[in-house]
């Protein structure tokens, strides 16, 4: 999936002002060596169009680095992936990269949001999260009790 149209018809989306930084350095050096570049200059516009705010008062459920984010593809083909950099990416474990057009499309977006993305197959598709999450959907509440400690 790929390319989003005109920013003017894409949702609002908010990131922290640390994530701003370190995203528009991450975005800036890999549009600069080739790596990724066409996500990477998606990202930068996405970056570019975002509320910034103060990284304490970003919602809970805004998409950000590291979080799990559940979402839909079309109002089907549901997934729960983590949105983490590039040098943590697994897909085995769910693990997607801001630089990959699906992480690029789902940072700084709410839950309820929907974002328009063109997939592989050159079709025009949605993509929504459903829910972001800080620890993964499958581990229970006293485990993350116990990891806080």
């Amino acid at each position: 999936m790929n390319f989003h149209p005109p920013t003017n018809s894409l949702p609002r989306i908010t990131l922290g002002v640390s994530e701003e930084r370190r995203l528009s350095a991450l975005a800036t050096a890999a549009a600069l060596a080739g790596r990724a570049e066409s996500v990477a200059r998606i990202l930068l516009a996405e970056i570019e169009r975002a509320d910034i705010v103060r990284d304490d008062d970003l919602p809970s459920d805004v998409v950000r680095m590291h979080s799990w984010v559940e979402f839909e593809i079309d109002e089907r083909n549901r997934r729960c992936v983590q949105l983490v950099y590039p040098g943590e990416a697994n897909i085995e474990q769910n693990r997607v990269s801001i630089l990959t057009p699906i992480g690029a499309a789902l940072i700084g977006l709410s839950t309820g949001q929907t974002i328009p993305l063109l997939g592989h197959d050159d079709r025009p598709h949605r993509l929504t999260p459903l829910k972001v999450m800080r620890h993964p959907p499958n581990v229970a509440s006293d485990e993350r009790s116990a990891d806080a400690e």
